[in-house]
């Protein structure tokens, strides 16, 4: 069994327009695949099927070792997921932010605080944590958002378009949370194959009307 098994899985919205269909795959503990198709080729939605975002209308997946959807709330506390939102309360601080999720995780005191401040530091926020996140910048907000998906040592991370609004220098900084030479077993969608594919020991690749064809 991998860490990601996926067979023959479908999404239907309700309208009765068909997603995903027939989705077949495997990615095995530590591999780094890269998730690349057409817009509308369904790649967000396969991401939020296995972050347990959204619940298959077909098929069966696994991940980690979970049934989909059935087992989903064994498998949230073991997952990293970042996606086109960056899931933070604009009203909070980023510091306020980071101690409300590691709540969710059960990470507490002591421990919290130097998980928290060790990744504000890496993403060189130290000194913005206290400031609300509406007044970061979009790229900030993306740092942060970093963080959060990081922040209680996942095993899987499932990462959608992780560069965007990213400049330079902040790619660098994230590829040292979420980077290829972590050990993480990450799947990455992506519309840069320049950057990514070169990193992946895997390439899933997505077409609209056709099934999903592994290549590597």
């Amino acid at each position: 069994m991998g860490h990601v098994d996926v067979a023959g899985v479908r999404f239907e919205l309700p309208d009765g327009r068909v997603l995903l269909e027939d989705v077949a795959f495997r990615v095995g503990d530590g591999a780094k695949v890269a998730l690349v198709g057409a817009n509308g080729a369904g790649k967000t939605t396969l991401l939020r099927i296995l972050a347990t975002l959204l619940r298959p209308t077909g098929g069966e997946a696994r991940v980690l070792g979970c049934k989909l959807p059935d087992e989903a709330w064994k498998l949230r506390g073991k997952i990293g997921y970042l996606g086109h939102e960056p899931l933070l309360y604009r009203d909070l601080t980023g510091r306020e932010n980071l101690r409300f999720h590691a709540k969710l995780h059960g990470i507490k005191g002591e421990e919290a605080d130097a998980r928290i401040e060790e990744l504000l530091a890496a993403v060189n926020l130290s000194h913005r944590g206290d400031e609300r996140t509406y007044e970061f910048s979009a790229g900030m907000r993306q740092r942060l958002a970093i963080c959060r998906c990081v922040l209680h040592q996942p095993e899987l991370l499932l990462l959608d378009e992780p560069d965007s609004n990213l400049d330079i220098e902040g790619r660098e900084i994230a590829k040292t949370l979420i980077g290829p030479g972590l050990g993480h077993t990450r799947v990455v969608v992506t519309h840069d194959p320049d950057r990514y594919l070169p990193e992946a020991d895997q390439v899933l690749r997505l077409t609209i009307d056709e099934k999903a064809a592994m290549a590597r």
